[in-house]
């Protein structure tokens, strides 16, 4: 008689409870409760005045859209520098490959107050630029690089680059090298290769390194706060303003709402692009 064996595609669903107690507990009940409190007006009565107050107020929404927008351009930056960091990484030999991983990597085990409070000794009017530049010999005035968006942009392109090379370095890890010889070999050039071989095969890491770029350079409150001074507000810098010092909390809780679902749907277009993109690159 033969023995029948077990179903290892059946499992039983008791083994996520742990997960799953852990997914409601720490995201799906604070974020409930973030929700009743958003709909809390002002009288006490639930409602949209908050949401209402928000979508009303030029300032308000001048603020959510420069948050988006010094997301984008951190995101546009760590993708302009960290692509060929990661392509030189995968491609090159053993040693040069460690150097890079060592780069991208040891800012990770430095904090980011750490890593501002340098730029701030670099962006300073005394700082390494400004000193650099008046032993060259230029004169004038000190460049004002601190508390301006510049010298934000490059300081959080910094902060949050590994986030950006990790993902392209594993997606180009996975591409045969085999394809680029062959393509090589048929003709194209290294151009043609990149475009119509290399790009399309590191979309998935091209994307997800976007997102969490993205997600990072938004929420980076540390850096917009010490770098852009109280010359720029931003989305968390606002939130933390109507919540600690006005106690404002249904209205900061309806701007985490309005900065979250903005935040959702700008991974959502990451990904529309990247299937765009992936669908045009295989025409």
């Amino acid at each position: 008689m033969r023995r029948r064996l077990p179903d290892v595609t059946v499992y039983d669903l008791r083994l996520a409870s742990p997960l799953a107690l852990f997914f409601a507990a720490f995201f799906a009940a604070p974020l409930a409760a973030l929700l009743g409190l958003s709909l809390k007006g002002p009288d006490g009565t639930l409602g949209l005045a908050q949401y209402a107050a928000f979508l009303g107020d030029p300032f308000s929404l001048g603020v959510l859209g420069a948050t988006l927008w010094l997301g984008l351009k951190v995101t546009l930056v760590c993708l302009i520098l960290g692509y060929p960091l990661a392509l030189v990484a995968t491609r090159a030999g053993g040693r040069v490959r460690g150097l890079v991983i060592l780069a991208v990597l040891t800012p990770l085990l430095t904090s980011v107050v750490i890593r501002t409070f340098a730029w701030i000794v670099i962006l300073g009017r005394q700082g390494v630029v400004n000193g650099a530049l008046a032993s060259l010999g230029v004169s004038g005035p000190p460049l004002r690089l601190l508390y301006a968006e510049g010298g934000l942009v490059a300081a959080l392109a910094q902060v949050q680059m590994p986030l950006m090379v990790l993902p392209l370095m594993t997606a180009l890890a996975r591409i045969d090298p085999s394809l680029w010889d062959a393509s090589e070999a048929l003709g194209a050039g290294r151009w043609r290769t990149f475009r119509r071989v290399t790009l399309p095969l590191s979309l998935p890491g091209l994307i997800a390194g976007s997102v969490l770029t993205f997600a990072a350079a938004i929420s980076g409150f540390i850096t917009q706060s010490l770098i852009g001074g109280g010359q720029m507000l931003f989305m968390p810098g606002y939130i933390y303003q109507q919540a600690i010092a006005l106690q404002n909390w249904p209205f900061a809780a309806a701007m985490s709402v309005i900065f979250l679902v903005a935040v959702l749907a700008v991974i959502v277009a990451f990904n529309a692009l990247g299937r765009l993109a992936r669908g045009y690159a295989q025409t």
